[in-house]
């Protein structure tokens, strides 16, 4: 019987890692994620140290049929790596990262974040594609596409993997790379963590220099819809190691540091890094500072790693409680800006961030098929990043986010980033998100791979 004192004390002695229950002093730590509003009580908690704890947890887990969650960074805002009376395998203890400079690629383990990754790399003048905040896992954002700030020049973190290391339900430890289980490697890229738990990632690592542009512009919300038009034609224009750029809604604090008319003013952000030498970066940038009247302006010179880390304090874990959602835009035309603008007129939380996201460059040069991620035509995104503190909000922030999101379809082909899934409450929300003929290729590998189930606390495919 799973959560009797033989069956765990016979877990203990198979792993070198822990295992917590709700009596021990960590557990009330361990089970926390990023977003404060999730708050699940676990039946067991497995501090994983290697591959074989992921082996042997995952094995009795699927004797005594326990529910299995896979916790990474912890960051997903619908709190998959967690549930209810089951067990969650926890990867945060492996976080190793073993660079080969030579061979400009670099091993990861599969509890690690961005902020172990680039670390580890940019001490020899590289880096791999990432997120925007480096207390992010590195599984969960790679495994659902990987959206960052080198998106156009070198496309997303899976247009970067060279393989993967895959415990299935089964138990069996599979290498999947173009060259072996094939099927496997095109569905962890972009198909989430439904195919097992990727307990390393090897990926391409590229040149960074040791100082990178980034503009970070800050305009009125007042100005939003003439900033939007104008950073649109710029960027339809851009060379690709600018095309990490965004527009960022958002509410500056009441800060003494800050200019007196912009604490506490609701503005619009615009945001790009430049992958290249900060002279040039500085010059190209030079017109994305010069949309409107700025309130305030930070851009600056800063290594890669600061720029990545950035945003790490406006995101700290499990202070807030969020809702994010998606969707991709077809357009960005006068119509498409005034509903945007209009929308987040009304948020009821001056917490909340929304951002619109471009894209191009080496992102858009991947065919449709070559991951699961899909097609790769949408010109924009939406990201609506909803957070407030209180628990009595829940309700009212959530609708607003999801109103805004709906009246935003008409704007769309309705596909939307899983990464920011909301909560995860959408039927069919992978069919949404990749189309529908990548889906129907991801079930027939999800058939194959965990034909029972077995890791469905995620973005979820069912097999049959």
């Amino acid at each position: 019987m799973a959560g009797d004192a033989k069956s765990i004390a016979e877990l203990r002695a198979a792993i070198r890692g822990t295992v917590l229950q709700s009596v021990d002093a960590d557990y009330c730590a361990a089970r926390a994620v990023w977003n404060g509003m999730i708050d699940r009580s676990l039946r067991l908690i497995v501090r994983c140290e290697g591959v074989a704890d992921v082996i042997a947890t995952v094995n009795y887990a699927r004797r005594h049929g326990l529910l299995v969650a896979v916790r990474g960074g912890g960051h997903h805002v619908a709190g998959y790596a967690t549930c209810d009376d089951g067990m969650m395998i926890d990867l945060s203890a492996m976080r190793a990262v073993q660079v080969d400079p030579g061979a400009r690629s670099v091993r990861v383990q599969g509890g690690a974040t961005w902020r172990d990754v680039d670390w580890e790399t940019t001490a020899f003048g590289l880096a791999t594609p990432g997120g925007l905040v480096s207390t992010t896992g590195v599984g969960g954002l790679t495994l659902s596409g990987g959206i960052g700030w080198l998106r156009g020049s070198h496309g997303l973190c899976i247009d970067n993997l060279l393989s993967a290391d895959v415990v299935t339900a089964d138990g069996r430890l599979l290498h999947a790379s173009g060259h072996d289980n094939s099927d496997l490697f095109w569905a962890v890229r972009g198909g989430g963590g439904n195919f097992g738990i990727v307990t390393s990632f090897e990926f391409r690592l590229h040149p960074i220099e040791s100082e990178l542009m980034a503009c970070l512009a800050v305009y009125p919300e007042t100005q939003a819809a003439p900033v939007i038009a104008a950073w649109r034609d710029f960027m339809a224009t851009a060379p690709d190691p600018l095309l990490g750029c965004l527009i960022e809604f958002s509410t500056l604090p009441d800060d003494p540091s800050l200019p007196q008319a912009a604490r506490g003013a609701r503005v619009v952000t615009v945001a790009a890094v430049h992958d290249g030498p900060a002279d040039e970066g500085e010059a190209l940038v030079r017109p994305l500072r010069q949309l409107g009247s700025t309130l305030v302006d930070f851009s600056a010179r800063m290594p890669y790693c600061t720029i990545q880390s950035i945003q790490d304090d406006l995101y700290p874990k499990g202070r807030d409680r969020s809702y994010f959602k998606s969707l991709y835009l077809s357009r960005l035309d006068a119509a498409v800006i005034a509903d945007i603008v209009s929308g987040l007129r009304a948020r009821p939380s001056d917490m909340t961030y929304t951002s619109v996201w471009n894209f191009g460059g080496a992102f858009a040069r991947v065919a449709a098929d070559a991951t699961a991620f899909g097609d790769r035509s949408m010109p924009y995104m939406l990201s609506i990043d909803a957070m407030w503190s209180k628990p009595e909000d829940d309700a009212t922030n959530i609708a607003w986010a999801r109103g805004f999101w709906s009246d935003m379809r008409r704007h769309s082909d309705g596909r939307l980033y899983l990464n920011f899934p909301g909560h995860g409450e959408d039927a069919g929300l992978v069919r949404q998100a990749v189309g529908a003929g990548t889906y129907a290729r991801l079930v027939e590998v999800k058939r194959k791979y965990d034909p029972t189930n077995f890791f469905r606390i995620n973005q979820n495919i069912p097999p049959g």
